[in-house]
């Protein structure tokens, strides 16, 4: 690997790997246990994970918060108990006679700003234990309604799969912590006849997309990451500050705001990223250092 190994790498995730499963094979790529991953991808699930190494690690968190974009197939008429293809089938209604303009109001009722009840089957914390664990124990918890944004839900295709069931395609781009299978779910309930998914792509992660991913066997030819300045470029909204802003952050100094909204990448003369910088107050603290860390 080269020398400047902290940056970020887009992976193209095939189906049936875990999140977990990459990034142990990005470590052996890359020849260092400081690697992470920047939103879940559910095994069943493909396309974009973003994977920081070294220092990009701690860029992560705040990636993990910005918009996603997917494509998505969701079946009409069949229920499954993890709300996608993996789990078992739950409860069946024929979905023949759904007309195409119930299922465009039910897609709108579902677009904006909605509360969700993540699936059953998932990695959110009750008490300090994951949902999924206590699901399979027997004791499935009662998960409480998140406010989430789905930005844009459009159906792109409705095909018949034998008499009783119907395949969506769809486009969905939507805040951080949305459930695509819970949006799934909610669709077949909406329309009597439950809902499921049966695949899921996401070909985008804020200013990532499917174009700069590769995959895992393309890494493994040529293992490369993109660079910590142009990730963080990507992704945020850009600062350059004069050589004597640069030394004050680098120690952990505030600035003036900008009033720029969210957080913002700050960068030094020589283009080297100083800092994630959040405004509050008129002042510019920075959240994450990386001049000299």
């Amino acid at each position: 690997m080269t020398d400047g190994k902290d940056g970020l790498v887009i992976v193209d995730k095939p189906g049936g790997m875990t999140s977990h499963d990459v990034v142990a094979r990005i470590r052996r790529l890359a020849g260092t246990r400081r690697v992470g991953h920047a939103g879940t991808l559910d095994p069943m699930a493909t396309g974009v994970l973003v994977v920081g190494v070294e220092k990009a690690t701690r860029l992560l968190g705040y990636l993990t918060l910005t918009e996603k974009q997917y494509d998505a197939t969701i079946r009409l008429g069949q229920s499954t108990s993890t709300d996608d293809a993996e789990g078992e089938l739950t409860g069946t209604a024929s979905a023949e006679n759904v007309a195409p303009e119930a299922i465009a109001k039910a897609v709108a009722d579902l677009t904006g700003e909605i509360q969700q009840i993540p699936p059953a089957v998932s990695a959110i914390k009750v008490d300090g234990q994951r949902a999924y664990k206590l699901t399979r124990a027997g004791a499935a918890p009662e998960l409480k309604p998140r406010p989430v944004t789905v930005y844009e839900f459009t159906v792109t295709a409705i095909r018949p799969v034998g008499d009783d069931l119907k395949d969506l395609d769809a486009t969905v781009r939507c805040s951080s912590g949305t459930y695509i299978r819970a949006l799934a779910r909610d669709l077949g309930a909406a329309l009597g006849t439950g809902g499921h998914l049966t695949a899921l792509r996401r070909t985008r992660v804020g200013g990532y997309g499917l174009d700069q991913a590769r995959t895992l066997d393309q890494l493994a030819e040529r293992f490369e990451v993109m660079p910590l300045a142009r990730a963080a470029a990507a992704a945020f909204a850009r600062r350059d500050l004069s050589a004597d802003e640069a030394r004050r952050l680098a120690h952990g100094g505030r600035l003036a705001a900008t009033g720029a909204p969210g957080t913002t990448a700050a960068f030094a003369p020589d283009g080297a990223l100083v800092a994630l910088l959040s405004e509050d107050t008129g002042q510019a603290r920075p959240l994450v250092v990386f001049a000299g860390s």
